[in-house]
């Protein structure tokens, strides 16, 4: 049979065309977010993100990105009620995560307690509309809370409870921190989710619709996608960013770190994207932040060396900090460790990651691109005694 089919080649494959990390390929449609690469805009359900950052709150913008308006009063209670009551977690999962290495890095423990969800929800297997919003809920509430509770208890504290008359940025925070919150730090860690809860078709989001067109559960998909983001081209890219940082030390060493970086074409951390042409709008108001938390701590090295960099690069390469170049700024003077960096990206983006597997589950098929093969044809077989 071999010898039949010796010359024969993959049909129709020569002609295709091969797109690199499916750059430009419109893979789904969606009503949840928009990116103008080439404007430099962002788009929550039709909200431009200048009219929404620091103007709503996270939980406002959940509610947004899930529903496509923005909540009454009433609605916007009940949302952050159901979202304290769901803060809580399985008794064998809260055991788990105090068992751990204290090394063990926040976004794999995240990605592990979602999937270890699963096991305790015996409706995880229905797709249901209603059954997949009660577990959208579920772990939009639950994933701030696991990352919190995780660092609480490697500084020997038990977690706090949620107040259902606050929103889930103060929770976290609460449960972080472990201490009286300040109302500007809160402020800030509110606008870090609100400006990373959705950003288009990123990998991530693929990710979770890929996995959510399987018709998997909603666990599985948001565990697929932690994955994802965790990856230093995604998630984990804010935490190289602070690693520059800190490699950097001082000001007046920028220019003979970028240089050396450029000479020797080494990526520079935080700079670029795949889709924004012009600025990236989510920079803009963590670059405002970045600023205001540094005077407020009466300590603006580490913006100093943020603004040289930007300078340096913009000059050189004529491209713009994105979204994780003074997200690393502002999570660094807001006191988290850099371990933290991704995990705290997924706290924002799970109200994004859950829209999208809704959306997908409503109007669902099976994602199943094709790809050139570049192997052999018509091999011969040989036997194992004669190879």
């Amino acid at each position: 049979m071999a010898e039949a089919f010796e010359d024969k080649i993959a049909p129709d494959q020569p002609d295709k065309m091969v797109v690199r990390g499916l750059e430009g390929v419109i893979a789904a449609e969606t009503r949840i977010s928009w990116v103008d690469g080439a404007q430099g805009q962002l788009y929550y359900q039709g909200y431009n993100i200048h009219q929404l950052a620091e103007k709503v709150s996270y939980d406002e913008v959940v509610y947004l990105l899930w529903n496509g308006e923005l909540p009454t009063v009433a609605q916007l209670k009940d949302l952050k009620r159901r979202l304290a009551e769901e803060m809580c977690l399985p008794k064998p999962v809260y055991k788990w995560m105090k068992s751990l290495p204290r090394k063990t890095p926040p976004i794999a423990v995240l990605r592990t307690a979602v999937s270890m969800l699963g096991l305790f929800d015996p409706e995880a297997e229905d797709i249901s509309p209603q059954s997949t919003l009660r577990k959208a809920v579920q772990l939009v509430a639950k994933v701030p809370y696991i990352v919190a509770t995780l660092h609480s208890f490697r500084h020997g504290r038990e977690p706090a409870k949620p107040d259902p008359d606050k929103g889930l940025a103060h929770n976290f925070l609460s449960i972080f921190i472990g201490d009286k919150l300040d109302e500007e730090i809160e402020k800030a860690v509110d606008l870090l989710f609100v400006l990373h809860a959705d950003h288009g078709m990123n990998a991530s989001t693929f990710t979770a619709r890929v996995v959510s067109s399987t018709l998997a559960d909603m666990y599985g998909a948001v565990s697929a996608a932690i994955a994802s983001l965790k990856g230093p081209l995604h998630g984990g890219a804010n935490e190289k960013v602070m690693e520059m940082l800190e490699d950097i030390a001082h000001p007046k060493y920028v220019d003979l770190y970028i240089e050396g970086l450029m000479n020797n074409k080494q990526r520079i951390m935080g700079f670029g994207h795949r889709v924004y042409r012009t600025e990236d709008p989510r920079g803009y108001h963590l670059k405002k932040w970045s600023k205001k938390l540094c005077e407020r701590n009466e300590n603006c090295k580490l913006f100093e060396i943020s603004t040289r960099i930007e300078k340096k690069v913009k000059k050189a390469k004529g491209i713009n900090p994105n979204v994780d170049f003074y997200s690393a700024t502002v999570q660094h003077v807001l006191g988290f460790s850099k371990i933290y960096y991704p995990a705290v990206f997924a706290c924002g983006r799970i109200s994004g990651w859950t829209a999208h597997i809704m959306e997908q589950f409503a109007d669902n098929r099976l994602i199943r691109p094709t790809s050139r093969y570049l192997g052999q044809y018509g091999r011969k077989f040989v036997p194992l005694e004669k190879r």
